[in-house]
């Protein structure tokens, strides 16, 4: 009861700074808390000029840094608070007031056990940005290295234990007052805020993250992940090599200092690429901000504290439903859905189908560069509600990923498909994982761990009978003792037939092999 009252007073509090920036229209589609909705509305009668997302947004900037996280999380569900709402929230990464130098440097300090004077030679008093868990000043160090501090905010983990409490609270009330809001899975939005703010928290995540994704990029010389400085890195501070470049959206400057803008859109879409299929660990927040270009042209990003994963089935997933759009095989789209369990069986697969085919012939119907697969997986999403899809957080993460590189990439040329690019490599990893080569090479290593077990399996067999040549009415009588698991030796027979068993299958299964090739 009384954390009930204390969620109320929270949520009354919630709901007088959305009606202060017209921003009510938040509780009204979600159709819940219709008594805070009506209260707050008499409290604070103000109409303003801007867009929903643009009074969304800065609700949220006045209510904090976790509803800030909100913010950017919504932004990801473009099916349930729409494209234009989705699309300003998007713009809170930014917009953050910084806290005071002193206390930064009082955090470092405490934090990495060490004065300032002995940690760096220069420290800048500004920072040069700002965010809703941390911000971060350029500094250098007793080395002479330039670098970044990223430095959390005071207090922030209190702050986030105490909203995600209350959200947690409102997801529950939804889910008992709305339940056709089910579908929309809150409690699971929730703890998808609650687990990346969790990883963001502790900044040793995001130096480990940026590690992983140096390591996996190795072997693509275009694209450069800043060096970290584990001897000045803490759960509460992070530092690591500076990044000196031009913005990637600074068309002007990369001309003027003689850059390849298709090369470089060319290097961002083969990274993406490689992160997702090949890898399954993509940057998932590739905004203009954290890309740079360096001087030889290299594409840097900076900025780990949102990163995606996909496991193999949901690459195989996405890549079979990318391939049955991209041939306007309709039925393909539909029937990977049901087999994968997005859509429930009780839906219709052909009229699933007819939606997939609507959804996308506007889409893939226009001029070549003009093709948005994240607005085409967007609209997929869309459609969750009439087929009560079972929607995937990390695919919502991706497609918001896409949507940004292909606004990079229009950006850089707006008379190339980013994606087109691609194909290439879609085409060889589509070969070596789903084609024929890979059914191959899986029944081949099948085959192999079934004929490695088979002698393990006729020593078992030669074993058991031998405890019954010793014992004939063994097999008819039940026992609550361990049989005698002592070997017995094999006999020359024994050995002989293994062999011959073992030599015939990797014989059968070189012809098939070579058989299924030749087809290719």
């Amino acid at each position: 009861m009384a954390n009930d009252l204390k969620n109320s007073l929270a949520l009354l509090r919630i709901g007088y700074v959305l009606a202060k920036h017209d921003a009510l229209f938040v509780f009204d589609q979600i159709r819940a808390f219709p008594t805070v909705t009506w209260l707050s509305r008499r409290l604070f009668r103000q109409k303003q000029d801007r867009r929903p997302g643009q009074r969304l947004a800065a609700a949220f900037l006045e209510l904090g840094p976790t509803f800030i996280k909100l913010g950017q999380t919504l932004s990801t569900r473009s099916d349930l608070i729409g494209d234009d709402i989705a699309r300003d929230l998007a713009e809170l990464q930014d917009r953050v007031p910084p806290f005071d130098s002193a206390v930064a440097k009082q955090r470092v300090e405490a934090s990495l056990e060490a004065p300032i004077s002995e940690l760096f030679a220069e420290f800048d008093e500004h920072p040069v940005a700002a965010a809703s868990i941390a911000q971060v000043h350029f500094a250098t160090t007793t080395e002479g290295k330039k670098v970044a501090v990223k430095i959390l905010r005071p207090g922030i983990e209190e702050a986030f234990a105490r909203d995600l409490e209350l959200f947690q609270w409102i997801a529950d009330t939804i889910e008992r007052r709305a339940p056709e809001m089910r579908r929309l899975r809150p409690r699971e939005m929730v703890e998808t805020v609650k687990n990346s703010v969790y990883f963001e928290l502790d900044l040793r995540y995001e130096a480990a993250s940026a590690v992983e994704l140096k390591q996996n990029m190795a072997d693509e010389p275009g694209f450069y992940i800043p060096e970290i400085d584990w001897n000045r890195t803490t759960d509460a501070v992070l530092t690591l090599e500076r990044i000196d470049g031009i913005p990637i959206n600074d068309i002007e400057a990369l001309q003027a200092a003689g850059h390849d803008l298709n090369a470089i859109l060319a290097i961002c879409a083969r990274t993406f690429f490689n992160q997702v299929f090949r890898d399954g660990f993509f940057h998932a927040d590739m905004h203009p901000g954290n890309v740079f270009i360096l001087a030889d042209g290299r594409v840097a990003a900076i900025d780990f504290g949102i990163m995606g994963r996909l496991d193999w089935p949901n690459r195989v997933f996405l890549a079979r439903v990318l391939q049955g759009f991209m041939v306007e095989d309709y039925a393909m789209v539909a029937r990977v859905h049901f087999d994968h369990g997005i859509v429930p069986k009780n839906k219709s697969m052909e009229q699933f189908a007819l939606a997939c085919r609507a959804i996308a012939k506007p889409i893939l119907g226009k001029p070549l560069n003009e093709i948005s697969v994240a607005k085409l997986l967007g609209q997929l999403f869309k459609v969750s509600q009439d087929f009560e899809m079972r929607l995937q957080p990390q695919f919502l993460l991706l497609q918001k990923s896409m949507m940004v590189t292909e606004g990079v990439g229009r950006a850089l040329n707006p008379d190339i498909n980013t994606w087109k690019m691609t194909e290439p490599l879609i085409a060889a990893w589509y070969r070596k994982n789903l084609g024929m080569q890979a059914a191959a090479r899986y029944q081949l290593r099948e085959t192999l761990d079934n004929l490695h077990r088979l002698p393990r399996l006729i020593e078992r067999a030669n074993r058991v009978l031998a405890r019954l040549d010793e014992d004939p009415d063994a097999l008819y009588r039940p026992t609550l003792e361990p049989m005698d698991e002592r070997r017995v030796p094999a006999s020359p027979f024994t050995r002989l037939f293994t062999l011959v068993l073992v030599l015939g299958g990797m014989i059968t299964i070189a012809v098939m092999l070579l058989e299924q090739l030749r087809g290719l």
